[in-house]
C-alpha cells in the first residue's frame, strides 16, 4: 500500500538541511579566512550564500503561503524563471566580491539589483490585480469536432492598464504533485545487467508523482493578451477538440505575467469553474448510406395504414376490402388493383438504447453502438421527425435530444433490471440498439422494431408478421 508523505514536511526538512549546510559552510569560510586561504574562503562563502538563497526562493514562500489564510494563499503564485535564476547567480557573485573586497560601489550595485526583484514582484501583482475573466462555451459539443470557445478578459480599473497577460488552465500550469513511497529494488554493485548484481534487496523510494485527476481539463496551453486598456475588455477565441465523449471539468484558470523584467512568473488563480458534457461523435455520411436505407424501408413498411394520403397502388389480396379497389388502375392493367394509404403519424419514431452488463460487449463495439445511437437521434431530429428517446438507467422516455445525448455521453455498461417493461405503450416504430437477440423481447415489441445489434455493424429487422 502506498503511503503519502505531506509535502510541507518534506520541504521543511529539506530547508532545515539546507540551512544547516549553509551555516556550516559560513563557519568554515571564516576559519579559512583566518588561515589566509583565499580560494577556500571564496568557495565556502559562495556555497553558504547560494544555499541560503535557494532555501529562500523554494521553501520560505511555500511555508508562508501555508500559514497565511486561504484567500491570500490562492491569490498569487510565482515561479522563478531561467532569467531570474541567472540574475540571482549574478547577485551572488557580486555579493561575494563585495564581501571580500569591502567595495562600497559593489554593495550599491547589489542593493539596486535586489530592488529590481522587489519592483518586479510589485509590478506583476499590480498588472494582475482586479482583472476579470469569463469563458463562453458552445451549448452542443460533439467529440471529434473542432469548436470555438471565447475568453473575455476585462480590466475594470479606470486608470491602470495591464501588460503581457497569459490565460492558462490552472491544472496544466502546475499539476498537483504528491510524495509517495513506491516499491523499488536495491542492488549491488550498481550498473546495468541483472547478472552482475550479486545483492538484490526489496526497497522503497520516496518519489514525487502527479495526483490523479478525476476528470480531464478543457484545454492545454495558454492565450496571450499583450495589452488590456483601463476600463476595456479583450476577447480571444480558442479551438476546443475532444477525442472522447464524457465529462470535462476545469476548476479554475490562471492569469500569469512576467512583466516587467521576466525574473518571476507570477500567477493569480481565478476560481472560474466550467464543465462541458461532450456528446458522442457523429458518424460520417458513408455510414448513413449503408444503414439508413434498411431503416427507412422497415419504417415505411410499418407505417402503412388507413390515412388520407395515397401510399401506393398494389395487387388485390383476398383480405382487402372492395371499397379500396382502384377501378381506373384495374381497367388499365387488366388485373384487380387496390389503393393503400399512409397513416397520419408516419413520422413517429422511438429510439431505444438497451445498455448491456459489463463484459457482455467488447469496448470497441460498445463505443460504436453509443456513437450509432447518438448519430441516429441527431439525424432524425434534424429531419423534423416525431422522435422520442429511451435509455437504460433513466425511467420513461423523453423528446429532448440533448438530454438523450447527455445520457449517452456519460453512459457505461451497468447491471440493472430491464427498463423496457416500464416504457409507456406507443404506436411508434422502435429503433432498438441492443446486445440481446430479438427473441428475448416481447412479441409486441418485436413486431414494431428494427434491431441494431451491438456485436457487429450489421443491422437486422425482427419478423413483423405482416
Amino acid at each position: 500500500m502506498k503511503r503519502e508523505v505531506p509535502e510541507v514536511w518534506v520541504r521543511f526538512l529539506l530547508a532545515l538541511v539546507g540551512l544547516v549546510l549553509a551555516f556550516a559552510a559560513a563557519l568554515f569560510s571564516t576559519v579559512f579566512r583566518e588561515s589566509g586561504n583565499l580560494w577556500g574562503t571564496l568557495i565556502l562563502a559562495s556555497t553558504a550564500l547560494l544555499l541560503a538563497v535557494m532555501v529562500g526562493l523554494t521553501t520560505v514562500p511555500y511555508l508562508a503561503r501555508r500559514v497565511v489564510g486561504g484567500r491570500a494563499r490562492d491569490a498569487f503564485h510565482y515561479e522563478v524563471t531561467r532569467i531570474g535564476v541567472v540574475y540571482v547567480l549574478v547577485i551572488v557573485l557580486i555579493s561575494v566580491a563585495a564581501f571580500n573586497t569591502g567595495n562600497n560601489l559593489l554593495y550599491i550595485i547589489v542593493s539596486v539589483m535586489l530592488a529590481a526583484i522587489l519592483v518586479s514582484g510589485v509590478a506583476s501583482a499590480w498588472v494582475l490585480r482586479d482583472l476579470e475573466l469569463d469563458l463562453q462555451l458552445p451549448e452542443s459539443v460533439f467529440a471529434h469536432q473542432i469548436l470555438l470557445g471565447r475568453f473575455v478578459l476585462k480590466n475594470p480599473r479606470r486608470r491602470l492598464p495591464s501588460f503581457s497577460v497569459h490565460v492558462m488552465a490552472w491544472a496544466s500550469h502546475k499539476p498537483a504533485m504528491q510524495w509517495q513511497w513506491v516499491p523499488s529494488v536495491f542492488f549491488f554493485p550498481p550498473g546495468p545487467g541483472r547478472a552482475r548484481h550479486w545483492l538484490q534487496v526489496p526497497d522503497r523510494k520516496l518519489r514525487r508523482v502527479p495526483k490523479p485527476q478525476a476528470h480531464a481539463g478543457l484545454f492545454q496551453g495558454s492565450i496571450y493578451f499583450p495589452f488590456v486598456p483601463p476600463g476595456g475588455q479583450l476577447t480571444a477565441e480558442l479551438e476546443l477538440h475532444f477525442d472522447r465523449r464524457g465529462r470535462y471539468q476545469q476548476e479554475g484558470f490562471g492569469l500569469a505575467t512576467r512583466f516587467p523584467f521576466a525574473f518571476l512568473l507570477k500567477t493569480r488563480r481565478v476560481p472560474l469553474a466550467r464543465e462541458v458534457i461532450v456528446y458522442p461523435p457523429l458518424l460520417p455520411q458513408e455510414t448513413w448510406l449503408q444503414i439508413l436505407p434498411s431503416i427507412t424501408g422497415e419504417w415505411t413498411s410499418f407505417l402503412r395504414g388507413q390515412g388520407s394520403d395515397l401510399y401506393r397502388i398494389r395487387e388485390h389480396l383476398p383480405e382487402d376490402s372492395a371499397r379500396y379497389v382502384d377501378w381506373k388502375a384495374t381497367a388499365k392493367s387488366g388485373s384487380l388493383k387496390v389503393r393503400e394509404f399512409s397513416r397520419e403519424d408516419e413520422r413517429k419514431l422511438r429510439i431505444i438504447f438497451d445498455n448491456p452488463a459489463p463484459g457482455e460487449v467488447a469496448e470497441a463495439d460498445y463505443e460504436t453502438a453509443v456513437t450509432l445511437a447518438a448519430s441516429l437521434a441527431w439525424h432524425f431530429t434534424l429531419a423534423n421527425a416525431d422522435v422520442s428517446f429511451a435509455v437504460s438507467g433513466h425511467s420513461g422516455e423523453g423528446k429532448d435530444v440533448h438530454l438523450f445525448l447527455r445520457h449517452l455521453a456519460l453512459i457505461a455498461p451497468a447491471v440493472g433490471p430491464s427498463f423496457l417493461e416500464e416504457l409507456p405503450p406507443s404506436d411508434a416504430f422502435h429503433l432498438l440498439i441492443t446486445a440481446r437477440p430479438p427473441a428475448a423481447f416481447p412479441p409486441a415489441l418485436r413486431s414494431a422494431s428494427y434491431f441494431l445489434p451491438m456485436q457487429s455493424s450489421r443491422a437486422q429487422a425482427a419478423p413483423s408478421g405482416r
